[in-house]
C-alpha cells in the first residue's frame, strides 16, 4: 500500500482525449476554467467568449490538455 501512496504523490494525472469528452461538458469545463480567476480577466480587453475560444484553440493545438487527477477525482485544464 505504501508504494501505491507514493505513486499517487508523483502522479500528475491522466490526460483525457478531447474526443472522449461530451462537447457540452468540455465547454462547461473551459468556461469554469476561464472564469476561475475572472477578476484578473476583467481588467483585460477580452470577452468571456474570446477567452473560451482561446482555451479551445490551445486544447486543439495541444498547448493545453484536460487532465483527470486520480487522487482528487477531478478534471482540470493544464498547460503542456
Amino acid at each position: 500500500m505504501k508504494e501505491t501512496t507514493r505513486l499517487y504523490e508523483v502522479e500528475e494525472g491522466i490526460t483525457v482525449p478531447l474526443d472522449r469528452i461530451d462537447p457540452g461538458t468540455l465547454r462547461t469545463m473551459v468556461k469554469e476554467f476561464v472564469t476561475r480567476d475572472w477578476s484578473e480577466l476583467s481588467d483585460a480587453d477580452y470577452t468571456l467568449e474570446k477567452k473560451i475560444d482561446q482555451v479551445f484553440q490551445q486544447l486543439h493545438d495541444k498547448k493545453a490538455k484536460v487532465v483527470f487527477d486520480l487522487v482528487t477525482e477531478t478534471c482540470n485544464i493544464v498547460v503542456t
